[in-house]
C-alpha cells in the first residue's frame, strides 16, 4: 500500500507525459455509433479524438485488418496531423487473398496504397498468425499470407504491427526464415504470451505492444513486470481489451473515467465497455507500478521507443 501511494504522488505531480497509441481501431462502427449492427447513437470520433488530445495523447496509429479497413484508416489517418495508420490483412480475414480470385492483385493494391500514402502509412499490418479463430481462417492460409505481406515490410522500408494468438512457435519460425523480410524490425501488439516467448520476440530485434488484454491475469503482470522498458510500446487496442475492474491489474489504475451506456449516451460522454485512446494513461499506471519505475523516465523511454520504430524518418 505504501509504495502504491508513492506512486500515486508521482503520478499526479509529475509534468505530463507524451503517449503514442500504437494499436488504435478507429474503424470500428462502435465509434458511428454502431454496435452489432444497430445504431445506438450518432458518430462521436471527433469527441473521442479531442479527448485523446487532451489526456496527453501526441500519435495515434490506427490499425487496418484487411484492404478495405487500409482505405478506411487513411480517410480517418487525413483529418489530423497527428493520425497514422497501418496498411494490411489480419489474420483471420486473410480469406480475402483467396476470395478476392487474384491473391497477388490483392497485394499489389495493399502496396497501392502504401505507395500512394507514404506520409501517412508508418507500418505493415495488422498481419500474423491466430489459432484461437480458426473458425474465421485457416492455419494454412493464415501462414500462406502472413509470408507473403513480410515482402511489404521489405519493399517500403517499414516496421510490422504484428498479430500472435497461441501461434507462437509457428510465427517465430516465420520470422526467422525470412531475415532479410523482417530488417525494419516491429511490434508484436497486444501480447499476452509467456514471458519465454516475449524473449524470443526481443531477440528477434522486436518489441512488445502492452494494453489491457496483456494484463489480464496475475500470470500476465509477472510477466510483464520482467519485461526490458526499452522494448516496451503502448497500446489501448480500442474499442477493445480495456482494463476491466474484474483484472487484478485495476487496483493499479489511479486514473478513472466516468463513462454511460450506449443506450443513454449523450454528447462528449465516454461509453461504458468501448474502449479509446485516453485510457492509455490507465495501461500506463499499471505498466509504471508493476516495473517500480520512475513514471516520466518510463514514459519517455516507452516513447522514444515508438518514436525509433515508427517515426524516424516523419
Amino acid at each position: 500500500m505504501y509504495l502504491k501511494s508513492i506512486l500515486f504522488w508521482k503520478l499526479t505531480k509529475m509534468s505530463s507525459i507524451p503517449f503514442i497509441d500504437i494499436g488504435a481501431n478507429l474503424t470500428d462502427p462502435m465509434f458511428k455509433g454502431i454496435y452489432n449492427g444497430n445504431k445506438k447513437h450518432k458518430e462521436d470520433l471527433e469527441d473521442v479524438l479531442e479527448r485523446a488530445w487532451k489526456n496527453d495523447l501526441k500519435k495515434i496509429i490506427i490499425t487496418s485488418g484487411s484492404l478495405d479497413d487500409s482505405i478506411e484508416s487513411l480517410k480517418i489517418a487525413s483529418l489530423n496531423e497527428n493520425l497514422y495508420c497501418t496498411v494490411g490483412c489480419h489474420p483471420t480475414r486473410c480469406d480475402e487473398f483467396t476470395k478476392s480470385k487474384n491473391p497477388e492483385s490483392y497485394l499489389n493494391s495493399l502496396s497501392d496504397l502504401i505507395k500512394n500514402n507514404r506520409s501517412k502509412v508508418v507500418a505493415i499490418g495488422e498481419c500474423g498468425l491466430d489459432n484461437q479463430r480458426l473458425h474465421f481462417c485457416s492455419r494454412e492460409i493464415q501462414e500462406k499470407y502472413f509470408e507473403m505481406q513480410l515482402k511489404l515490410s521489405e519493399d517500403f522500408n517499414l516496421p510490422l504491427f504484428l498479430h500472435c494468438r497461441d501461434a507462437a512457435p509457428t510465427f517465430l519460425d516465420i520470422l526467422k526464415r525470412n531475415p532479410n523480410l523482417i530488417k525494419s524490425g516491429g511490434v508484436v501488439h497486444s501480447f499476452d504470451g509467456s514471458l519465454n516467448e516475449a524473449k524470443d520476440i526481443i531477440n528477434l530485434g522486436f518489441y512488445i505492444g502492452i494494453n489491457g488484454c496483456s494484463l489480464r491475469t496475475e500470470d500476465n503482470l509477472k510477466t510483464v513486470a520482467e519485461l526490458p522498458i526499452n522494448r516496451l510500446m503502448l497500446e489501448t487496442d480500442c474499442p477493445w481489451c480495456e482494463v476491466k475492474q474484474t483484472h487484478p491489474s485495476y487496483s493499479y489504475v489511479q486514473t478513472k473515467f466516468n463513462s454511460v451506456k450506449k443506450e443513454k449516451f449523450i454528447d462528449g460522454s465516454m461509453v461504458k465497455g468501448r474502449n479509446e485512446p485516453s485510457t492509455i494513461r490507465q495501461v500506463f499506471e499499471v505498466l509504471a507500478s508493476l516495473k517500480n519505475e520512475d513514471p516520466v523516465c518510463l514514459g519517455n523511454q516507452i516513447y522514444q521507443n515508438t518514436m525509433d520504430l515508427f517515426f524516424k524518418h516523419k
